[in-house]
């Protein structure tokens, strides 16, 4: 199957430059490019791609607002959102996971991480490293002004012990072959409880499942040494 990319980016000349790289694998074309937010949602509407390049900072309606208005329309829920920012931790990147995003990836990788990047949100994953977990997640609640609940505490109730255990190390950051090695199980049956867990908890994707997990109070941010 084809992957359709929609290119979200104020900028012509990057623009450009992705269309040739994503259009030239067999897998992947670029189904249309928007210079800003606004476009990025009519866009997203009228060409239903299964995945938004979206650059985070643009004029007019920038990434985050035309992310959350893709995640959050009934009409587009197949649609993915992948973040393209000029620095590897931006600190609108959280927002835009809280919002729906799948991950996100710095501007400057190498056009290998970036197709890759593509492929595995397009398959329903997340690209989220451990180290960007933490630090997104720390910054979330940071925020007290979010208060808005993907997950209450009791609707986790529906989770089994191992889900809630899996999904727990899956907010950590731990990809499925650490948590496989930590529980002494197949990296197969801790995709399956991942999956499992998304489905009970109508998460779009495992970033989601990270923000759920912290705001039902599953795991919590131990920032280190104390500080920041």
């Amino acid at each position: 199957m084809t992957i359709r990319v929609l290119l979200a980016d104020d900028q012509a000349l990057l623009r450009a430059t992705f269309r040739i790289l994503i259009d030239s694998c067999a897998d992947m074309e670029v189904v249309g490019e928007a210079t800003d937010g606004t476009e990025a949602l009519e866009l997203s509407r009228l060409h239903r791609p299964d995945l938004v390049l979206m650059d985070i900072r643009m004029p007019g309606t920038d990434g985050l607002a035309a992310t959350s208005a893709i995640c959050s329309a009934p009409d587009l829920t197949a649609v993915r959102v992948l973040i393209l920012t000029t620095f590897e931790i931006d600190e609108y990147v959280a927002q835009a996971l809280r919002a729906g995003a799948s991950g996100f990836l710095g501007k400057d990788v190498t056009a290998d991480v970036l197709l890759a990047g593509i492929r595995t949100v397009a398959a329903g994953e997340s690209l989220l490293s451990a180290t960007a977990t933490r630090t997104l997640i720390t910054r979330f609640l940071s925020s007290p002004a979010e208060s808005a609940q993907s997950a209450a505490p009791e609707h986790l109730s529906a989770l089994t012990a191992r889900e809630r255990e899996v999904m727990a190390w899956v907010a950590e950051g731990h990809s499925n072959e650490e948590i496989a090695g930590k529980l002494y199980v197949s990296p197969l049956t801790v995709r399956t409880h991942v999956h499992r867990a998304m489905t009970k908890l109508g998460a779009r994707d495992r970033a989601q499942l990270v923000v759920m997990a912290y705001q039902s109070g599953l795991v919590r941010a131990v920032p280190p040494n104390g500080g920041e």
